[in-house]
């Protein structure tokens, strides 16, 4: 039985036209902390006195609306989070959103598409406290390789400021290596390496905005996808995971969408999230492909698949109990008559899924005004029950 959420209710959902207009595509980004890589600094450009909001804002410009920018996610954990402007509806048995990457599919030695594919992993949030802020619990789209047994769970890497000034180590026999040792880093798993420094990219690779000397990912880390099918280091080939990863897939093919019914919980546990209003994209391999780079996921932008679709919710009981709340009058003119069995906290929510206030109820019966909500439909969100009700 699938498990439910933090969140706390268990929505209907059913597609409607509405008549407020929504943008499909990505409204803000919220934070952009990329991983050393040889187009950080670059994708966006950054330049000397940029700030962290500086470097949200370019991150915004480029991948927000239909911009089609491109951000450089860098090596592995470098993450960007974006939001919506409004919450995207988990509507059964259909994909929910697109991720736009730069993924490519070109000759490869197998049957597997490969090119150049450089898996991202996918996490959702929905503002479930109502403060439009990504600082609710996150959850990971589950996807081709989550349960397989080479994916290694609460992975986490630190990265170190490099010298800039230090003396560089080529790479013997790698031409395009002009810095073997540039950027160290040192894993959880009692492994270590460096993110190389090539020619193409002579900037820094550390983002130079941040000032701390160490810069520390975790999260699920992905096997590695490549394989050099050259046998001599010119010729490197990406191979795409079948589904579930953010650049993994060109942005034509049905298989750079995501469904939120893949979300699961911190332990793996399927979870039911009505809506999301926040992604998380971060660089889900750690390897390095010879002259090709590091490899770093990289994000144009996103679209909501269905904007139209809105949150309908019908009874739902959570726990098969007495246990629940019950409305007293349904539909309500001036006052809410709330039955509670015991001292809890609920939420009001308007059908965009947007918390409209939070109630303390004492157990037995209870009166709230509701004068001054508007003519329409509400849910209301207890620790057990949602209950649909209409405002006349």
């Amino acid at each position: 039985m699938r498990k439910i959420t933090t969140i706390l209710f268990s929505l209907f959902i059913s597609i409607s036209m509405i008549a407020q207009s929504k943008s499909p595509y990505i409204s803000k980004v919220y934070d952009y902390r990329p991983a050393p890589g040889q187009f950080v600094n670059m994708l966006p450009q950054y330049e000397s006195g940029d700030t962290q909001e500086d470097m949200n804002r370019k991150a915004e410009e480029a991948i927000s609306g239909e911009n089609k920018g491109l951000i450089s996610l860098g090596a592995y954990g470098g993450y960007v989070i974006f939001g919506f402007d409004h919450p995207i509806v988990n509507v059964p048995d259909s994909s929910d959103f697109k991720i736009w990457g730069n993924a490519v599919l070109s000759a490869s030695g197998d049957s597997r598409d490969g090119g150049s594919c450089e898996p991202g992993i996918v996490m959702v949030s929905y503002d479930a406290n109502g403060n439009g802020l990504p600082d609710d619990e996150w959850y990971e789209l589950a996807g081709s390789e989550y349960h397989k047994p080479e994916t290694i769970k609460n992975y986490q890497l630190t990265y170190f400021k490099p010298d800039e000034n230090k003396e560089k180590v080529p790479m013997p026999g790698y031409a395009y290596i002009d810095d073997m040792t540039y950027v160290k880093w040192e894993s959880n798993r009692s492994d270590s390496g460096y993110v190389y420094h090539n020619t193409f990219h002579a900037q820094p690779y550390y983002p130079q905005w941040i000032t701390d000397e160490t810069l520390t990912f975790e999260g699920t880390k992905l096997a590695d996808n490549y394989l050099d099918e050259s046998g001599n280091g010119s010729y490197y080939v990406q191979y795409a995971y079948p589904w579930g990863y953010a650049d993994n897939y060109p942005n034509t093919d049905d298989r750079s969408n995501f469904d939120i019914d893949w979300a699961v919980d911190a332990g793996g546990n399927p979870v039911h999230l009505p809506a999301i209003q926040f992604v998380k994209v971060y660089t889900g391999v750690n390897q390095y492909c010879g002259w090709q780079g590091e490899t770093s996921t990289e994000v144009m932008g996103a679209v909501d698949l269905h904007p139209d679709a809105s949150l309908m919710a019908g009874i739902s009981n959570i726990n098969a109990d007495n246990q629940t709340i019950r409305l007293l009058k349904n539909p309500v003119k001036d006052l809410l008559v709330i039955e509670s069995p015991k001292q809890q906290i609920i939420g009001i929510y308007n059908l965009s899924g947007q918390k409209i206030r939070t109630k303390q109820l004492s157990e037995g019966i209870n009166n709230l005004n509701c004068n001054d909500l508007s003519k329409g439909f509400y849910i209301i969100v207890s620790d057990n029950k949602t209950i649909k009700f209409m405002k006349l």
